[in-house]
């Protein structure tokens, strides 16, 4: 069989719980829910940075944000960071990429700064060059270049020409939209003509939105348009696979950078490590996920890049920390990691700790322009059983001591693997009233046994 074709179908402050198969009931997202059912649904799936452009070189590298230097935005990718695209490149695939960067600080990108992607039809800050119905890219002399359209219809119509153009070539393809992000100059979110007043008028507000707010009331219905418009595109490129008599040799991997939880964490919409900042869906299809299921196993924006190089059937550079989830994608009882690792280096430097059970944050005093810092306190601690949109903090109550404790300790060996043997100081979150909160002994014990050692790759 021919080398597989791949594609990222990668949107941007996506929320998890915008799509059918995390429980939205609003029918929002028909083709994904669809294709996560009939390949695989990363279940439980985290930016392991909350921010657009450390996430996104996190994706690119399989590499943390202190690992790639990139720990808050505006700071390019290193040239001498391996890539997907390199790594798709000298394997004999096209490489080409669509939609929006943020890995250069500058626009046009030069060469230099895109990554390794031959083909180039992009632009850094798309959000400040272009509008929903003014879609304005850079192609690969820096020449901007207006696609007519909506602007997720305009660049997915550019993704499916190039598709076209390269039936007879195996094919590596990043297409990076905007939506459902906010139009920053405008502080909105501009869906398609008409999509705002009627999913206003059915809207489904999830319970942390419901409860804290923020800035859902007037912008949820817009961000919904936005996401249904995403939806739909993602079907007419699936359809157009599927025309061309290429989707059954072509991988399709839908995710996002991060989250969205509209100014209730904070004064901006991420940069947080709440789940409404960091969970994400992704689902992918194609040879290796066909009929994958639900995967529950903890996936982190580290894990892309080297399990679309391994479904590819390439070698896996040693520079990538991340995991390839193919081993239990074929047999959910493969070893894997049983917590996941979240930093933090803009607004607020922190650090967060994730099991399929529990979500334990620190953070400094300060925020500054270095990536880490040398003390943290202690800022939150939720019970994600009971508690899944992290509504009631547990910190400091004498009956989560013993697993708080716990969770810190594995959340220092965690930095002390990534951050070049950084030992940072954890102070203990003052001790208060508990009220009726008591733990049965049972819940003590850890959701997995865990591994003896992280290692170089969590969780290999």
């Amino acid at each position: 069989m021919a080398r597989p074709n791949v594609i990222v179908f990668f949107t941007d402050q996506q929320r998890h719980d915008t799509t059918g198969a995390h429980g939205n009931p609003m029918g929002l997202t028909p083709n994904f829910d669809r294709l996560a059912r009939s390949g695989t649904h990363f279940y439980n799936s985290f930016a392991c940075q909350p921010l657009c452009g450390p996430a996104r070189a996190a994706l690119q590298t399989g590499r943390f944000a202190t690992q790639t230097g990139v720990f808050r935005n505006e700071i390019p990718l290193p040239e001498d960071q391996e890539t997907l695209a390199k790594v798709f490149s000298r394997s004999g695939y096209a490489t080409a990429y669509i939609g929006k960067w943020h890995l250069a600080g500058q626009d046009p990108v030069p060469q230099r700064l895109r990554g390794g992607y031959q083909e180039w039809l992009a632009a850094n800050h798309l959000e400040f060059i272009s509008d929903a119905y003014d879609a304005v890219l850079f192609d690969e002399e820096g020449h901007k270049r207006k696609l007519p359209g909506y602007r997720v219809d305009a660049l997915t119509d550019a993704a499916i020409r190039y598709c076209d153009a390269h039936r007879d070539d195996p094919f590596f393809l990043f297409v990076s939209f905007l939506e459902p992000h906010h139009q920053n100059h405008t502080d909105d979110y501009p869906p398609p003509e008409g999509y705002r007043e009627t999913l206003t008028a059915t809207q489904w507000t999830p319970p942390d939105l419901a409860t804290l707010k923020g800035t859902s009331t007037w912008h949820l219905g817009g961000y919904y348009g936005m996401v249904k418009r995403l939806d739909e595109a993602f079907g007419r490129l699936i359809d157009a696979l599927k025309s061309l008599d290429m989707l059954d040799n072509t991988i399709v991997l839908f995710t996002s950078d991060h989250a969205c939880h509209f100014k209730t964490r904070n004064a901006e919409y991420k940069r947080s490590c709440h789940e409404s900042a960091v969970r994400v869906p992704t689902m992918a299809i194609g040879p290796g996920f066909q009929a994958g299921g639900q995967v529950r196993a903890l996936f982190s924006t580290v894990d892309i890049a080297p399990t679309l190089i391994d479904a590819a059937g390439l070698d896996i550079p040693d520079s990538m920390v991340g995991c390839s989830a193919l081993p239990v994608v074929r047999d959910a009882r493969a070893p894997w990691r049983d917590d996941l690792f979240f930093q933090i280096s803009e607004t607020e430097t922190g650090r967060a700790l994730r099991t399929h059970r529990w979500k334990y944050g620190v953070t400094a005093d300060y925020d500054s322009d270095q990536p880490r810092a040398d003390i943290y306190r202690e800022s939150y601690l939720y019970d994600l059983n009971a508690d899944p949109y992290e509504m009631v903090n547990l910190i400091g109550m004498p009956a989560f001591r013993e697993i708080a404790d716990d969770l810190k300790s594995r959340l220092l060996a965690w930095i002390n693997d990534i951050e070049e043997g950084q030992t940072p100081t954890i102070l203990d979150a003052p001790c208060r009233d508990q009220r009726q909160y008591r733990l049965h002994p049972s819940d003590l014990q850890r959701d997995f046994e865990r591994d003896s050692t992280l290692g170089v790759k969590p969780g290999a």
